[in-house]
């Protein structure tokens, strides 16, 4: 035992240092300023497909229009994802977390302004291209602050606050949008769906506030050789935690692989040229790509390929189905009001892939239609259930006899010892492939539902899957990866996912418009290759951070 502590107290790599500072109150609160960043990510993809039937009255939308609207937010998304990486991996989570956080909300706030189609679309791609950042950096913001014991809960949250933001946004709109406003600013006309806008640009401004008040993650720190900044950081987490004061902290030095280089971070600065400024810069720049080179070689490229292309396959399904959900709920529910009762699948599809022209007055009655509060009960109910999903299959993923019965039963003759994290593979990786299996015959099964409650259940049980299964791959991609490109290859899983996004929403239509059939052949197709991608992915989640 006096060994053990004279160790600590000498020198201690992460691990070992953020272990001392315990969990409690930091994290806590800590937690608490990351739920607002994470629910901007999903207000930013999902709150125009639910003021689109309000907005294209207001802005006399084409299905062309509704279509670039739909895509440009997940475009700013794909364009922006490798310079923020970069930003964050060579300057700082906190920082992107800050100003991210800020300038996205203004981009909202401006959005809600618009008076028309173009001007909406810009601020939507501005959108876009700033809220990827944030979110991405949030991840790893979150298990940088970690130790082992506690990472994989983080991941648990993660999906908790990304399916409660899934979930406010449909709430949001069945309280806001059936409302009729109009009121007039000067030259500006104000809709509801503009309030329900600027609602949604709130979380973003307040993560870039809550974020001011914590540290810069620690492990960062100590990648880029700032080690005493590391330890002031260490020590103010662990004087929250464990009710001390900072110097009571056990480890009084860091060690890593990375040379320690505080002396020269703490010299003081002085005034420099304009072209030495310049060079600073290059160098750093050069410096941060010289960072990515393990990217491109062996083991870290085959393993981000596999994920890239699991990732892609996995969202673009999710996305095709998650986005046309409201319209298919929309269509069932026009379809009882007018007494049609044939609500099958096949005939929702067709009368949504029809281009159909109609005058004012028809226009506005459908408007009015779709701005019936019932139509977003079932998305409300869908979104509930990945609640409920996370809330009970991520910590029996965590308890121990279950793990071991679940693993050793899947793996006959097998030793396997998950207290000395020796398994052939993570439980969370084993339920994602069980998960991917049974989703191909979800997607498949949606094409025999006949009512908006079949609809409603199997559109249910199939998201929650995907959604548990797409935070497992992100999760173990924190694990997998340094840290000097951990947030870069978060960045590129997330561009694979929107790519998939803005293919499957792209090629959905045009499957519906071949057969009723063609849709679900494509996503069970999507789903098996998912699956098989998943099989061959191996990772050890309980390995330090590198």
């Amino acid at each position: 035992m006096a060994d053990s502590k004279r160790n600590v107290d000498d020198a201690a790599d992460f691990e070992t240092a953020i272990a001392e500072c315990g969990f409690g109150l930091f994290n806590i609160l800590m937690m608490c300023c990351a739920v607002p960043c994470l629910s901007a990510m999903v207000f930013s993809a999902s709150s125009m497909s639910y003021v689109m039937p309000t907005a294209e009255c207001d802005l006399q939308l084409t299905p062309f229009d509704k279509g670039l609207l739909n895509a440009v937010t997940y475009g700013g998304m794909i364009l922006s994802a490798i310079p923020w990486g970069f930003l964050a991996d060579t300057m700082g989570r906190r920082v992107v977390l800050i100003w991210g956080g800020w300038i996205d909300g203004i981009f909202v706030l401006c959005a809600a302004l618009c008076q028309d189609s173009t001007q909406l679309m810009v601020f939507k791609f501005l959108d876009g291209l700033i809220i990827c950042g944030p979110f991405a950096v949030v991840v790893s913001y979150l298990a940088e602050f970690h130790g082992k014991k506690h990472r994989p809960y983080i991941m648990l949250f993660v999906g908790l606050c990304v399916s409660a933001g899934a979930t406010f946004v449909p709430i949001l709109a069945y309280l806001l949008l059936p409302v009729h406003l109009f009121f007039s600013v000067g030259q500006m006309n104000f809709h509801t769906w503009q309030i329900f806008l600027i609602v949604t640009a709130l979380p973003s401004l307040m993560s870039g506030f809550l974020h001011i008040f914590l540290p810069e993650s620690p492990k960062f720190l100590m990648a880029q050789g700032q080690y005493n900044k590391a330890l002031e950081s260490l020590q103010r987490i662990y004087a929250v935690n464990k009710h001390k004061t900072r110097d009571t902290y056990p480890v009084k030095r860091l060690t890593d692989a990375t040379p320690d280089r505080s002396d020269v971070f703490n010299l003081p600065r002085q005034p420099t040229s304009r072209w030495e400024r310049f060079t600073r810069a290059k160098l750093k720049f050069l410096e941060g790509v010289g960072q990515l080179k393990p990217m491109f070689s062996k083991p870290y490229l085959c393993i981000s390929l596999q994920v890239y292309c699991l990732h892609f396959c996995q969202i673009m399904c999710v996305n095709s189905v998650r986005l046309w959900l409201p319209q298919i709920f929309a269509t069932m529910h026009t379809f009882e009001m007018q007494g049609i009762n044939d609500t099958s699948m096949c005939n929702v599809l067709d009368h949504n892939s029809q281009v159909r022209s109609m005058d004012s007055e028809s226009m506005r009655r459908e408007c009015d239609l779709h701005q019936d509060p019932g139509i977003y009960t079932d998305n409300i109910i869908v979104a509930s259930v990945g609640i409920v999903g996370f809330v009970i299959i991520f910590p029996l993923m965590r308890i121990s006899l279950v793990a071991n019965h679940i693993l050793s039963e899947s793996h006959k003759g097998v030793s396997l010892s998950l207290s000395r994290g020796k398994s052939l593979q993570p439980l969370s990786l084993f339920v994602a492939e069980v998960f991917l299996f049974l989703c191909v015959f979800l997607a498949g099964g949606l094409y025999f539902a006949e009512s908006a409650l079949v609809t409603m259940i199997i559109a249910s049980i199939y998201l929650t899957m995907m959604g548990v299964c797409a935070t497992t791959i992100i999760g173990m991609s924190v694990v997998m990866f340094p840290t000097l490109m951990r947030t870069m290859v978060l960045m590129l899983i997330m561009t694979f996912g929107r790519l998939g996004s803005v293919a499957g929403n792209i090629l959905l239509p045009v499957f519906m418009q071949i057969s009723c059939h063609a849709p679900f052949l494509w996503l069970v197709a999507l789903m098996s290759i998912a699956f098989i991608f998943s099989i061959f992915l191996r990772v050890d989640v309980l390995q330090p951070l590198a």
